[in-house]
């Protein structure tokens, strides 16, 4: 198996719980970062509120970099439960 498999996801039910725990994450932190340049967007028309948007765009800047940083960590998780599960397999037979 390798990184970016879609038969990572599906080998069993923990991989299959695991991409789905990792999905709601990535989900929400997606959301958060929306949320982030929105309130910040509202804020840049305000001259009293401009430092405070700056800070909402900075935290929406940075949940959107975690999420290639969730993709990867998923993959990479998957990918060793993948490799533990194929030596269990190999060690019972």
């Amino acid at each position: 198996m390798t990184l970016f498999d879609n038969r990572n996801r599906t080998k069993n039910a923990e991989t299959h719980r695991v991409y789905a725990a990792y999905e709601l994450v990535h989900t929400l932190v997606d959301f958060g970062a929306a949320f982030c340049f929105i309130i910040g967007s509202v804020f840049f028309f305000y001259d009293s509120l401009v430092r405070a948007g700056t800070w909402f765009f900075l935290i929406g800047s940075i949940l959107f970099a975690a999420k290639p940083t969730l993709r990867l960590m998923r993959e990479i998780k998957l990918l060793k439960m993948g490799r533990i599960a194929d030596l269990a397999e190999r060690e019972e037979t």
